[in-house]
This record gives C-alpha cells, structure tokens and sequence, in this order.
C-alpha cells in the first residue's frame, strides 16, 4: 500500500519518498533574472523532499510577469541556476525547473520596448500587476497573430534546452493559474476563430506544440505538465471544466509524460465544482495531486490511489525539513506571510529545523 514515505521510481528517475515540493515564486532572484545565493541555501535547505519543483521561470522576457523571478534564457541565468541544481543534487535531492509565459499577466513597465502583454484574446483581467514600481491597473493585452506562436513555442524549447545544460533532472510545463498556456486553454480567456481557438482540441494545440518544442531537449518521461482546472487566480474561467478537463487529461495521458501536476479544486475558495476522481481516472500515468494537502489527507488520498504523489507548497516554505517532521510527528512552523515575496533572508531562509538529522 502506497506510503508518503515510500521511495518513488518517477520514470526512472529514483525519488526518496513521495512528498514534492510545489512551485512557489518567491521573488528572490536579482533584477536580470538571475539566481541569487539564499535562493541556492532555500532551495538544498527543503532537498529532502522526493522532487523539487522550483518557482516559476520565465522563458523569455516576454514572458516575464513579476520583478525579480529567475529566468532561464541567458547565460547568466543558466549559470546561477547550475549552482542551485549541484546544491540540491550535492544534498540528495532531484529537481525540475517549471518553464513559464505570463502571457497577459504582466505589465508594459516589465515587457521590452514597455510592449503590450500578449494573450490568447484580448481579454483584460481584473486586478493589478505587480512591478518594480509598484502595483499598477492590467492593462487590455494584445491578441497573439497567428504567425507570432511559433516564436512563441521556440522559447518554450529553448529554454528547456538552457535547462539541461543548467543541470535539471526535468522541465515541468506551467499552463496553469492564468498564465499563457492556460489563457489558451480555458475559454474564459481564448475567444480566437482560428486553429488556436474554438473546441477544446483547438486550445490544446499551443500545449502540444510546446510539448514537442521541449521534447528536442528532454525525452518524454522528463517533462511534467502543471494544469487547474477550476483555479479562478489572475481572473480564470472556463464554461465546462470538468469535461473540458478530461479531455485534456486523456490527450496527455497519449503522450506518455513524466506526470501531470493537478492543483485540485481553487485556491481563493474550498468548494470544489470537478470530480478530481474522474480526471485521475483519465491520466494513466504519474498524477501529483496538490492544494492544502496535510499528512493525513495526503495518507489517504495515495491509499487510495487517487493521486501517486503529493505537493506541498507554504508548509515547504515555512519547514525546510518538512518531510522529517511529517515522518515523525512534529509540529509544524507556522508560514510567515508578510514575507512571502521579495525581501531577503527574513522568512525565507532562517525557518528553524526540528533536528539536524533531518534526512533520516
């Protein structure tokens, strides 16, 4: 019977146990996008843990949504992400980067040339951006041609190739929270009449031209796919999810991919309107359920065979050796939420430990 604290065989990749660490932007990298050297200790801090995921990346700077988050484009940034990934590894850990576009979830204060943010459609979302001065009103983004996707797709492969020579163990697709690909996905976002839009079929097409793009650099069983189907974050919707969903899950499942990534349910609300069940059911392989798991649930839902693997994202934050107080029963530090983006070591780096023998 499947045990949170279990080794896991990700595709041939050896994982210690079954808990993951979920992508959490943090804002801690250097105005060029680049590593800083907290964010090498946070990160071999929480290498116990079977997989890290690590925050968002953007591809590009278009896709770049938020000041200082660590981008995967530029020599530099390779070379700041090579020493994170030694560390992790050096500590025992295995560790993917997740490859992001904001898409329409930025501002012209962060884009080049203070360009217009793209999108599926021209759809505005409610809410502000964060920039390096301040928050500022979204504004309306600019509906990708046609002709522009491709180049769109090429950064998505460039990147994961920067990846591999950053020393990754894999890449994981962000079409999730109301980011590009998922403007694409959900049809509260995508209104486009051409190849890109329409059924269902049609909004996945981004999706798997970005999977074939990676795939020049990483086999199938290395690239992992984030998705939420419900998440309503960064003003997300879709008419009918929960089939929408499915479809999507069962296309993926034909690909043979290291595993989908599922945020279950919303984060701004509890109530959940799709049966997860259903859309495990349509992925046949890896499935890491992730959203306010704790340990019991977490038992229970791998019991269950509901999910193969767990996330966990702010108890990662506020525990770096997390994995050793679930083990063994130990109260958890509480996440300090005023300094959850930006800043410095404060809340971030200086979590106490339960024991030095954390790895245990």
């Amino acid at each position: 019977m499947a045990n949170l604290f279990q080794s896991f065989d990700l595709a041939g990749l050896q994982l210690s146990n079954r808990v993951v660490m979920a992508p959490m932007t943090r804002n801690r990298a250097d105005a060029q996008g680049v590593v800083t050297p907290m964010m090498v200790t946070h990160y071999q801090q929480r290498a116990s843990a079977g997989l890290i995921i690590t925050e968002s990346s953007p591809i590009s700077a278009q896709g770049i949504g938020y000041p200082c988050t660590p981008g995967i484009y530029t020599t530099e940034q390779v070379s700041g992400w090579r020493k994170l990934t030694q560390a992790v590894h050096q500590a025992g850990g295995k560790i993917f980067i997740q490859l992001q576009h904001c898409g329409r979830i930025s501002h012209p204060t962060l884009q080049p040339d203070g360009d217009t943010p793209v999108s599926a459609s021209a759809v505005k979302p409610v809410g502000q951006a964060v920039t390096y001065e301040g928050k500022k009103d979204f504004v309306l983004p600019r509906s990708l041609e046609s002709s522009e996707i491709p180049k769109i797709v090429e950064q998505f492969g460039f990147a994961a190739q920067m990846a591999k020579e950053a020393g990754f163990d894999g890449v994981e697709i962000h079409g999730a929270n109301g980011y590009l690909i998922d403007q694409f996905l959900r049809d509260g976002t995508n209104q486009r009449g051409d190849l890109y839009g329409g059924n269902i079929k049609n909004r996945m097409r981004l999706l798997n031209e970005v999977i074939d793009s990676v795939m020049a650099a990483w086999p199938l069983n290395s690239i992992g796919v984030r998705l939420t189907p419900e998440n309503c974050f960064n003003s997300m919707s879709d008419s009918d999810p929960q089939n929408h969903f499915e479809y999507l899950l069962q296309q993926l499942s034909f690909r043979n991919i290291a595993y989908v990534h599922i945020l279950e349910g919303d984060m701004m609300k509890k109530e959940r309107d799709v049966n997860y069940q259903l859309l495990r059911e349509r992925f046949k392989g890896v499935y890491i359920a992730n959203n306010g798991y704790d340990l019991e649930r977490a038992q229970t839902s791998l019991k269950e065979n509901k999910a193969d693997l767990i996330a966990f994202g702010t108890p990662f934050l506020a525990n770096p050796d997390l994995v050793y107080r679930l083990k063994q029963g130990i109260p958890l530090n509480p996440a300090d939420h005023s300094t959850f983006y930006g800043g410095d070591e404060k809340g971030y780096n200086d979590y106490p430990f339960a024991s030095a023998q954390i790895r245990k």
